[in-house]
């Protein structure tokens, strides 16, 4: 393949996103991929480190292509919620758009998750942390991101392990309403709220609690903490 870029870099990234998207997960070999680019294998391995340096590239690229191709997922007055929705439903956009890819980043083998991953971890968790502020949350910040990242990636790997023709339609929406179901009031806290509702929306609100020391910050976080624990194995 030819590229416009003189970036030895840019050369390996499109020739590895070519490949995948051509010839599938199995023509990315260390080779294919320097011969594609026209660089030697040596390059490859200084600019990347290993294969799954490149992987770490290839998604970062993509992902990017993929985000800027679209439009705003979500109004810029939306809530938390529908913020939250609009997230979900890019994700599933994004794995059902590049299955491959997406197969290759949750390949038990990795030795941890790829940079992209971790962005769009920590975006959800801004998500979560506005829900949790709005007093819409019922359960811990940590364990509705886990809940939310779990049934998403769930969703997304079983309908790309389902042939195209035979995929239910509304899983994905259906795993959406289940997660929201377990991790949402359903109305923003008021004083007759559970406690757990109102420890919940306390201890995201603590970082920006005005005329406390970062200790006394961090003393009643962890108090917070320890009674949220205790509600939650009741």
């Amino acid at each position: 393949m030819t590229s416009a870029t003189d970036d030895p870099r840019e050369r390996i990234v499109e020739a590895a996103t070519h490949l995948l998207r051509e010839q599938g997960a199995a023509a990315l070999t260390t080779r294919g991929v320097a011969q594609a680019a026209g660089v030697q294998a040596p390059t490859l391995y200084r600019i990347f480190g290993d294969k799954d340096g490149l992987l770490d590239a290839l998604a970062e690229h993509v992902m990017a292509a993929h985000v800027a191709a679209k439009r705003s997922p979500s109004p810029p007055d939306a809530g938390p919620v529908e913020e939250l929705r609009a997230g979900w439903r890019m994700h599933l956009d994004f794995a059902l758009a590049n299955p491959e890819l997406y197969a290759l980043l949750q390949a038990p083998g990795r030795l941890g998750p790829s940079p992209a991953t971790v962005a769009g971890i920590e975006v959800l968790r801004t998500r979560v942390r506005g829900l949790a502020t709005a007093g819409l949350l019922r359960v811990e910040e940590e364990r509705a991101l886990l809940m939310i990242h779990a049934a998403g990636s769930g969703a997304a790997l079983a309908l790309l392990a389902t042939p195209p023709t035979e995929r239910d339609p509304g899983l994905s929406e259906a795993m959406l309403e289940g997660v929201l179901g377990a991790i949402l009031t359903t109305a923003p806290v008021v004083p007759d709220s559970a406690t757990r509702t109102v420890a919940v929306t306390f201890a995201a609100v603590v970082p920006t609690l005005p005329g406390l020391s970062d200790a006394e910050r961090a003393l009643l976080g962890e108090w917070l903490a320890r009674s949220l624990t205790d509600l939650r194995d009741t």
